[in-house]
């Protein structure tokens, strides 16, 4: 394992991970502020994701033509200028440049995204879990870090939250510098690409590939789903304090990346169907005790569950990802995988606002239920097929 280059992508991604966390807390209370229609408050967090999902192909296309660290660079860049736009947009107090600027964020997490993708090729085959993992754990710091200083900075300037948007674009500027150091990873030319290139039909012909971007899709938009919502019941339907629920979703960004020390040793351990087969068992117990109550411990464990839960599904299904597809389809294969997740994401964070406005908390939690239980049927599946 090339220990360096994983050890500058997690701190690199504990640096720019940051602004997911901060638009998802307070995304939806600029919202709420600058929209007249409060349907629209979670716009800012759906364009996020839609950005991402609408920059992933993009991304890996770039990553193709240029390498890895010209593709993060460029990536950096974008969120360095994205967040100074969102602060800019703030100052001025117009939500539709706000929303724009949000959905360049999300062009920035795109290539943030593709750093497991790197750390796995820095690895051998049978560490690709543990790299994955290692990575990942960066958003623990994240987490933390980009809540924190958003709160601390958001009355520096006259407008609330321009300055939240100035120290996340600080940081960035920092994770840049950082990936300055990267050394390139043996690689080979696009030219060689075109020996073989698969259609998407024929990666998804894969049963295993699917259910590994499946995985994904289902981790990433019960997630998103369900945590868009939070802040909205807890903060504006339920009363709870600010400082409360940033706390939850601090607690939520804590336990998504957190777990990733011990992930790749358990999959390791148990196998990586077992794992994604516990995550979506989590997943599951999130909306059962989301659904008991509107108490901020009821929150707090709901969305504790929701984060463990969440990458347990999603580190395995990175990790099971891998393994069906070789040297030569990268970047196609996780382009696919990709925008699949992260175009689901977007659904699932717009379609949020308008769920928990029109039905409420509790049919945030009930509708994703099904589409919990058809992954663990598909896990079962692919487990038995292997076994046999």
């Amino acid at each position: 394992m090339n220990l360096r280059n994983v050890l500058l992508l997690a701190l690199a991604s504990s640096l720019a991970m940051s602004a997911a966390p901060v638009v998802i807390f307070i995304g939806g209370l600029i919202g709420g502020d600058l929209s007249s229609n409060p349907r629209l408050a979670t716009l800012p967090v759906a364009f996020m994701v839609i950005g991402t999902a609408l920059s992933t192909i993009p991304a890996a296309m770039i990553m193709q033509r240029l390498g890895r660290k010209k593709g993060f660079i460029l990536g950096a860049s974008g969120g360095v200028l994205a967040n100074l736009l969102a602060a800019f947009a703030l100052s001025i107090q117009s939500f539709p440049l706000f929303v724009t600027a949000t959905g360049l964020v999300g062009f920035h997490l795109a290539f943030v995204q593709q750093y497991r993708f790197a750390a796995a090729e820095s690895a051998s085959p049978e560490q690709a879990g543990k790299a994955i993992s290692f990575v990942l754990v960066g958003g623990v710091v994240a987490a933390f870090i980009g809540p924190e200083l958003a709160q601390v900075a958001a009355h520096w300037f006259e407008q609330q939250f321009v300055g939240s948007f100035v120290v996340l674009a600080l940081l960035i500027a920092l994770a840049l510098l950082l990936l300055l150091s990267i050394k390139p990873v043996q690689d080979f030319q696009a030219e060689s690409d075109e020996h073989h290139r698969p259609s998407v039909v024929e990666l998804l012909q894969r049963p295993g590939f699917l259910i590994a971007v499946s995985g994904g899709v289902t981790a990433y938009a019960v997630m998103s789903f369900i945590m868009t919502a939070t802040p909205i019941s807890m903060h504006v339907m339920d009363g709870h304090s600010l400082e409360a629920t940033a706390r939850v979703i601090q607690s939520h960004v804590a336990a998504m990346y957190l777990p990733s020390l011990l992930t790749g040793l358990i999959i390791g351990a148990l196998g990586v169907t077992r794992v994604m087969g516990a995550g979506t068992v989590l997943l599951l117990g999130c909306s059962v005790v989301a659904l008991s109550g509107h108490g901020l411990m009821h929150y707090w464990w709901a969305l504790v569950l929701l984060g463990v839960g969440w990458n347990f599904l999603f580190v395995g299904s990175t990790t099971l990802l891998t393994r069906y597809y070789d040297h030569k389809e990268r970047y196609k294969a996780q382009a696919v995988n990709d925008f699949a997740v992260f175009g689901l994401q977007a659904m699932a964070s717009l379609y949020a606002g308008q769920v928990i406005h029109g039905l409420g908390w509790q049919w945030v939690n009930l509708l994703p239920i099904p589409l919990l239980i058809i992954m663990l049927i598909s896990l079962f599946w692919l487990a038995r097929r292997q076994a046999g």
